[in-house]
């Protein structure tokens, strides 16, 4: 946007004011108080999404989120935003439709599935996604060999996007909310092909038998577990997901309130720690 449709923009927007309600007026006031607040954002330097455009818009958009919301970003905004804002940065995008399985969205050609993480008691270190698909209907009793089965619809799932990223949030206190888009490598998940099966048939579990799939390393560290959930959503988890096999492409470090440590009073900067 060039100097002189900023401005324009500017004038809009003030020329409006004088017109709003006053409550419309308090909701437009605890916006611009919001952007005043101490944040900061940072992007991995060596993302090929990533822009500092990309990087602000969708921080300043998680600061109006909050504005009106004590809860996490949820996956339907997450979608909607991420759409809109690679738009904004002049990338094409478009948004699968409502229940597509495999992939959310489309950016640049390429299909990324889009996930979230914001559970109490969230592990910084760890990747857990509590839903990451249904598993359907294929064949699933008390033989363990059915997993085989169970783990291909996860494989061929994978394989139906380009590029896994998550949505993390891992402070979510009062007066600061730390969020962090995280990708998981497509190849880490579809090592899954050689992890080891195991039906836990001694569950108590009422209907199929619920089973997981342990992923190693050469030194038999263990990367990331699937976990077959049997009940009656039939859901698949990924859990213990070691982020430093990941890319962290940014994080956002934002106050929701005007609280600000000592240390930090005279400059303004947002604590960390």
């Amino acid at each position: 946007m060039s100097a002189s449709e900023q401005e324009q923009r500017i004038r809009r927007i003030a020329d409006a004011l004088p017109k709003l309600s006053e409550g419309q007026a308090l909701w437009v006031e605890d916006m611009l108080m919001q952007f005043a607040r101490p944040h900061s954002f940072k992007a991995n330097p060596h993302s090929d999404i990533i822009t500092q455009r990309f990087l602000y818009d969708f921080g300043d958009t998680l600061r109006v989120h909050h504005c009106f919301s004590k809860q996490a970003f949820t996956k339907d905004k997450f979608e909607y935003v991420f759409e809109r804002i690679a738009l904004l940065c002049g990338l094409p995008a478009k948004l699968a439709t409502k229940g597509n399985p495999g992939f959310d969205i489309i950016v640049a050609g390429q299909k990324l599935s889009l996930k979230t993480e914001a559970h109490e008691g969230i592990n910084a270190d760890k990747i857990h996604i509590s839903k990451f698909m249904e598993l359907g209907k294929p064949k699933w009793t008390n033989d363990p060999a059915d997993l085989i089965g169970l783990r291909q619809v996860f494989l061929d799932r994978v394989n139906e996007c380009d590029r896994v990223f998550t949505l993390r949030v891992l402070s979510k206190l009062p007066n600061k909310w730390h969020y962090e888009l995280v990708e998981i490598p497509k190849a880490l998940l579809l090592s899954a092909a050689t992890g080891q099966l195991e039906m836990k048939t001694k569950s108590k579990q009422t209907g199929a038998l619920p089973g997981y799939c342990y992923v190693k390393d050469a030194r038999g560290h263990l990367l990331f577990e699937l976990y077959f959930d049997g009940g009656s959503e039939r859901k698949l988890r990924v859990q213990k997901l070691l982020k430093s096999s990941c890319v962290v492409h940014a994080t956002w470090v934002f106050s929701t309130e005007d609280v600000l440590s000592d240390d930090n009073q005279a400059t303004g900067q947002l604590s960390l720690m």
